[in-house]
């Protein structure tokens, strides 16, 4: 087994433990989670420290590393000819480090458990089966094994929030099931679509391998996805942009964009804390990978024509998700329209397709994934002690929890693109990118990035407005006295889950360095594939 598998299905391992281990063992079940997190980012770390950031190539195999190949299932289907899919496994600059943010995440989840107690066994197997389905989406280049980790991801994320969430989970849980799974059927159809359009050039058969979908000699002629039919069309739209529609749509839903967000407010609200961080800090990435992997890696040409369109759906995004966070009296929804705004950076970043755009895309991904995750994780805190969440019903609490305000306002600075911090080379390198996109014959004007520098302007009215109602002055809490005898400052286990996050957004806010040496070639070598088509 190689060590990609291993990532992979080492949750499966403490699954299986969690399922055998009799219920009078509960206590144990968050210790088994705790220990294969733990190893998992052990591991994760370990790929990272042996990456060659040398290595370029987006559609070639030689290009990924850690590779595992093996047939998983031949089928000779007649006249129709065979079926091809494979366990296909590797990671290259622009998966490696979202692998090792959900490990990170994941372990800050695990921790965010700790004093769950409603159905222990369940709920620490289905995060586990979360776990394995996760890091699969990220190292899978086989499409249908692609697919089914995707699927397989949206199973324990509704029981998660369905049964441990708030007074509305069952709400939240199945208007989230219902988006992602309306994307999910969609893009089946377009993965279904792309079989038969594409072939294996060493065997001749149909295949799933997305290395090979990346690649115009592999398309049969005049099959319905083939570079040169333009014969196909839906509605007048040629049938290459369908697909990259189709599939844009269904990872937008992940993202989220607007207007397909509304899915996200409510799931974070209900959800409980640690499944907010996932959320936060895993799923939302996933749909900022899938657009760089697939859509564009598999649709180039397409992406070139929308890449305009989608820049504006990213604008909207930012100053939509900004000024509903400054209209919000619930600081976990204030939090959730904050990440609506920030990942419009994403992909304001990602359409802009200029080397620094895409580049600051993925930095403000993996900046957001541990800035998020602390945020919900801090909302959670203060949530446990007295079931509130309510802005204005809290003031002062800078005078009883000193600790937890200084990880607060650390926090916000962080988010708020404060220079030093990891989102602020995010940000910054998506507007660069954004400005020069122009120069560079992408077609994106340079009045996007001016508003989409406004989103920055916001986020520091929300977050300091925040700040300033509820954590500054005279101390005022609805619940009297009550509440300030509950309102206890910050545990050690707390602290040691939020200190690696914000010391993680220090450090790649000063030496960003880490992340953009492995990202590096994967961008140009995209960007390679994209600039003909311009």
């Amino acid at each position: 087994m190689g060590l990609l598998s291993l990532l992979i299905f080492l949750p499966i391992i403490a699954l299986a433990g969690i399922l055998v281990l009799p219920s009078r063992f509960n206590q144990s079940y968050k210790y088994i989670a705790l220990l294969i997190t733990f190893i998992q980012l052990g591991v994760s770390g370990y790929l990272y420290s042996q990456y060659n950031p040398n290595i370029a190539g987006f559609n070639q195999l030689s290009g990924y590393q850690f590779v595992e190949q093996l047939p998983w299932i031949r089928l000779d289907l007649g006249s129709i000819g065979k079926l091809e899919i494979d366990y296909f496994l590797g990671v290259d600059g622009f998966s490696l480090p979202l692998l090792v943010l959900s490990a990170f995440v994941m372990l800050m989840a695990v921790g965010a458990s700790w004093n769950i107690s409603k159905s222990v066994k369940g709920y620490f197997a289905l995060l586990m089966l979360l776990n394995t389905a996760v890091m699969g989406i990220f190292c899978s280049l086989d499409l249908f094994l692609f697919y089914v980790f995707y699927e397989v991801m949206l199973l324990p994320l509704y029981f998660l929030i369905g049964i441990w969430g708030g007074a509305r989970r069952e709400y939240a849980a199945i208007k989230f099931f219902l988006y992602t799974l309306f994307g999910s059927v969609f893009m089946l159809l377009i993965i279904v679509g792309l079989y038969f359009s594409v072939v294996n050039p060493h065997t001749g058969a149909h295949t799933f391998n997305i290395l090979y979908m990346m690649n115009p000699e592999n398309y049969v002629n005049g099959s319905f996805f083939d570079y040169l039919a333009n014969s196909y069309e839906v509605f007048g739209i040629p049938a290459r942009m369908i697909g990259f529609i189709v599939l844009f749509v269904a990872f937008a839903i992940k993202i989220p964009i607007v207007p397909l967000h509304t899915w996200l407010p409510d799931a974070h609200v209900e959800a409980p804390t640690p499944v907010s961080i996932i959320l936060a800090g895993i799923l939302l990435k996933i749909g900022g990978y899938g657009i760089i992997r697939i859509c564009i890696g598999i649709f180039p040409d397409a992406a070139a024509d929308a890449n305009w369109w989608l820049a504006l759906i990213g604008i909207i995004s930012i100053l939509y998700g900004a000024f509903n966070a400054l209209a919000q009296t619930d600081l976990k929804r204030m939090i959730a329209y904050s990440s609506v705004s920030h990942m419009g950076f994403v992909l304001l970043g990602i359409a802009s397709l200029t080397a620094e755009s895409i580049s600051g895309a993925m930095f403000q991904m993996l900046s957001h994934g541990f800035l998020s995750a602390a945020l919900f994780f801090l909302v959670g805190v203060l949530y446990d002690r007295v079931h509130d969440r309510f802005i204005y019903n809290f003031r002062g609490l800078a005078n009883i929890m000193p600790k937890y305000t200084s990880y607060v306002a650390i926090a916000f600075f962080a988010s708020l693109g404060l220079p030093g911090f990891s989102a602020f080379i995010g940000e910054a390198f998506v507007i660069i990118g954004t400005f020069n996109a122009e120069s560079v014959g992408t077609g994106i004007p340079r009045w996007m990035a001016i508003f989409g520098s406004l989103g920055i302007l916001l986020s520091a009215a929300y977050f300091l407005w925040t700040l300033q109602r509820m954590f500054f002055g005279e101390t005022r809490l609805k619940g009297g006295e009550e509440w300030a005898v509950s309102l206890k400052d910050l545990t050690i286990r707390e602290q040691l889950i939020l200190f690696p996050a914000l010391a993680l957004a220090l450090l790649l806010g000063v030496m960003p360095s880490l992340v953009f040496d492995p990202l590096n070639s994967s961008v140009i070598s995209l960007l390679n594939i994209v600039s003909n088509y311009f």
